[in-house]
């Protein structure tokens, strides 16, 4: 009898639907027919999961007595002796009540499997043995219960059930996981959003391994080549052609099968004039690079192989991506392409990816953008081969082919020629046909070995020969300089259409922008320089590259925009012909230049504004709630110097807490506005010491109520890092806006505690709540969610409070309560930063 099948339902978090995600497969197998047990299945009185256990056939537990409980297991036996096709068994990770069949639950499972039965099972991210100390770096929880990787890799089937973080604590506050008495804790503890955010990532990564491993096990059966390694730093060499995406493309699928994967796109640039790629695409490949999550260098270098393994090596990478040669097959003879002489050179540090693309072998195309002489290189290739090529075609005519005739003999020698006119140009070609003429003369034509010609027939043949050796070796080089003057004038074109299209586009970065001509001119810095007058002094309105100029005359280029701005470039002369390209950069870098300065003017116009509306707010402000209050003080005064009325001790009373409690009122709101001042002008300048919460936070809770807030701040909570004043306005701030919206009758719950390397406080009330999309806009200023009472302040309280604690490294967050209401979290830095122990997962959470 074969091994049974082996699926298992993997969850991010406790929660999110693994028990119901199996017993949803065992009745779908039923109603397929199959023979499906319940073999163990924790509902933990869950009402939902409860309900999808009706229907399905459950294998009766064992009992076992352990100290003096009695506990409930997995029947083993049971499950053997009814030997159904398939076999539903809950937490896997479980470990079993001593006196058990086996130690761990995982070892039962296996029973069932080699007995030929079917499993279905369950398991959480953070029970997996590998992950153990990683979860509890994440969660402050160590587990308890954990399960071999070995043992869930080997399953035949792996199921991720997944759930958003915020679904998740929906979940949680509604009570559809945990008993509402320990839904607070769990949701200020384990499951807080940082760590489920963790918790998934950690699954969502692990199963991408494991489908990983299946695509490999495929390519083994199917015999399928290809490197599947680890890695850490990939670097892109892109020629500026077209392919250029789809190594992008591949490289980002490299990097993000691993974690903390990097891709760098380099372009290496020859120094000789514009760059010999489409300034267009290179721009697309820029962008597309930046979306993956990558990085564009721009180098330049003469030597594109050794410039890009410099480049790999000084970034530390560990692969390099090319593509596959776009050279034809027989341009190779003469010259390797960039790919086989870099995975040649790159030695065992480096991983070499050669990818193929729909423009391999098509042909390179001429360079889009380069100058209209030609290379240095091609010029020696024209010399040597309209050299160095009719003197081996005389030896091997000479030695192998004597007899071929003088017109086949003179048809080679004018390959040579056009070859090197297409290479070195006019010079080389002219060069060829002389030297052919007389290798003719000398060795093909009778008499031989003399450069005398006997038959006239042959001084005709020859002088024909120079004539077209000279007429086709003109043409091609007329061609070839037209065509490369053709695809400088495209690149211009592309270049300027775009500073047009940017102009069209608004864009405003001026620095990119300087960059982009560092890059077009392979210069080492540009620096846009500006004065007010004739005879100021330069400045430096931005800059690209190493060491700018300061002034126009220290630069090797100059180009002057009006009178009183200049763009200079340093590192090389540039050709005449370049200049005009050049001169509508530094139109656009003028441009560009202007429009930054409006709309940073705009932006102060805008916080002119903002100012303007704020203090309007403020006024309206003042009229209201700072009238209020001196109403009432100048009516009990008033009231208390009459002399037409003689009140009682007690109505004396009354009007001086009258006037006590407006002077409060006064001196609480105009507070705030001193503090609001402060925060918006940056003066405030925390004092941080050593502070223990249970000496401070008491203290905040004097201008409310003594049966308003119930404190639950443990003695045991290490000390925190802040201001004791600031610290104290925050919390006041926070209790008071609290127990002004909490029923009445019902204290606000003011608690703390410890978490990793941070200090919680969470202020606690049962009021009407504020929805998601308010959350964060409660802590602006001069803002009352709702329908705020009469007389409950300017607004200003949660923004005061937000802003004090940032300014101690601390951070203020809204949640909802579970049950309802409005939980203010405080989060503050430990004295130390040191983490301290957390408490257990809850109850149950290990389903």
């Amino acid at each position: 009898m074969g091994r049974g099948k082996f699926r298992i339902y993997l969850g991010s978090a406790p929660g999110v639907g693994k028990t119901y995600a199996m017993l949803s497969e065992g009745h779908r197998r039923v109603e397929r027919g199959t023979d499906v047990v319940v073999a163990f299945v924790e509902h933990h009185n869950r009402p939902r999961t409860e309900v999808m256990l009706h229907g399905l056939e459950q294998i009766p537990r064992r009992e076992l007595e352990y100290r003096g409980s009695s506990f409930t297991e997995m029947d083993v036996d049971a499950v053997l002796a009814r030997r159904p096709a398939v076999a539903l068994v809950d937490e896997l990770a479980h470990t079993n009540v001593p006196g058990s069949r086996n130690t761990k639950r995982w070892q039962d499972v296996e029973e069932l499997l080699r007995a030929g039965i079917d499993v279905v099972s369950t398991v959480n991210i953070q029970h997996l043995e590998s992950l153990g100390d990683v979860v509890e770096t994440i969660t402050g929880v160590r587990q308890r219960e954990t399960v071999p990787d070995e043992v869930v890799r080997r399953a035949d089937q792996i199921e991720l059930v997944d759930m958003s973080p915020q679904a998740l604590r929906r979940r949680m506050a509604h009570g559809n996981i945990y008993k509402p008495d320990k839904v607070d804790a769990a949701l200020s503890n384990y499951f807080r959003p940082g760590n489920l955010t963790a918790l998934r990532e950690l699954a969502l990564l692990w199963v991408a391994d494991r489908v990983d491993e299946y695509l490999q096990e495929y390519r083994g059966e199917h015999d399928i080549r290809s490197t599947w390694q680890a890695r850490e730093r990939i670097v892109v060499g892109l020629t500026g052609g077209p392919e250029g995406r789809t190594l992008i493309r591949r490289a980002a699928r490299l990097a993000e099968k691993g974690s903390g994967g990097e891709v760098l796109a380099v372009y290496i640039a020859r120094s000789d004039g514009l760059t010999a790629a489409s300034p267009k695409e290179l721009a697309v490949q820029r962008t597309l690079v930046e979306d993956l999550g990558g990085t564009f260098h721009h180098v330049i270098g003469d030597n594109v192989p050794d410039a890009l393994l410099e480049f790999a090596r000084g970034c530390n990478a560990t692969q390099i991506v090319l593509g596959v040669s776009r050279r034809r097959s027989w341009q190779s003879v003469f010259r390797p392409g960039v790919s086989a002489t870099v995975a040649r050179e790159s030695g065992p540090d480096l991983d070499v990816h050669i990818v193929t693309h729909d423009e391999a072998a098509k042909g390179r195309t001429l360079p889009v953008a380069r100058s209209a002489r030609l290379g240095r290189s091609r010029i020696i290739w024209g010399w040597l081969i309209g050299v160095a090529g009719p003197a081996l075609l005389t030896l091997l005519l000479n030695q192998v082919f004597p007899d071929l005739g003088l017109a086949n003999d003179m048809l080679l020698f004018l390959t040579f020629t056009v070859a090197a006119a297409l290479l070195g140009g006019l010079l080389p070609a002219l060069a060829s046909a002389a030297f052919g003429s007389l290798l003719l003369n000398y060795y093909f034509t009778p008499p031989l070995h003399e450069f005398t010609i006997s038959d006239p027939k042959n001084i005709v043949a020859i002088a024909i020969f120079v004539g077209v050796a000279v007429s086709v070796a003109s043409v091609v080089d007329l061609a070839a300089r037209r065509t490369h003057q053709a695809a400088r004038l495209r690149a211009e074109s592309e270049i300027l259409s775009f500073l047009a299209g940017s102009i069209l586009r608004g864009e405003t970065a001026l620095d990119a922008l300087l960059e982009r001509v560092r890059e077009t001119f392979s210069m080492e810095s540009v620096a846009l320089l500006e004065r007010a007058g004739e005879v100021d002094p330069w400045t430096c309105a931005g800059s690209a590259g190493r060491n700018p100029v300061s002034r126009p005359e220290d630069a090797a280029v100059d180009m002057p925009i009006g009178e009183n701005m200049a763009l200079a470039l340093a590192g090389r002369v540039l050709p005449a012909e370049d200049r005009r390209v050049l001169g509508a950069f530094a139109a656009q870098a003028a441009v560009v230049l202007d429009r930054q300065r409006l709309v940073d003017e705009a932006e102060e116009a805008r916080r002119l504004i903002e100012g303007n509306q704020i203090r309007t707010a403020l006024l309206a402000a003042v009229s209201h709630d700072l009238r209020t209050p001196l109403a009432g003080i100048k009516v009990s005064v008033t009231s208390l110097r009459s002399t037409d009325v003689d009140w009682s001790e007690e109505d004396r009373a009354d009007l001086l807490e009258g006037i006590e409690d407006g002077a409060d009122r006064l001196d609480h709101l105009i507070g705030n506005l001193l503090d609001m001042s402060r925060l918006q002008t940056g003066t405030v300048v925390p004092i941080i010491r050593e502070t223990d919460l249970d000496e401070v936070i008491p203290m905040a809770l004097a201008g409310v109520p003594d049966d308003s807030v119930a404190l639950d701040i443990p003695e045991t909570l290490p000390m925190v890092a802040v201001d004791r004043g600031l610290l104290e306005r925050a919390v006041a701030n926070l209790v008071e806006n609290a127990v002004k919206y909490n029923p009445a009758g019902e204290p606000v719950l003011v608690s703390a505690s410890a978490l990793g390397a941070r200090i919680e406080v969470r202020v606690v009330d049962r009021g009407p709540g504020v929805p998601d999309e308010a959350k964060d806009r409660i802590f602006e200023p001069f803002q009352r969610y709702g329908d705020a009472p009469a007389g409950a302040g300017v607004g200003l309280g949660l923004a005061v409070a937000r802003g004090f604690l940032e300014a101690m490294d601390g951070t203020l967050t809204a949640e909802d309560t579970p049950g309802g209401g409005l939980t203010m979290v405080i989060t503050l830095p430990l004295k130390d930063g040191a983490p301290q122990a957390l408490p257990d997962l809850p109850d149950g959470a290990t389903t």
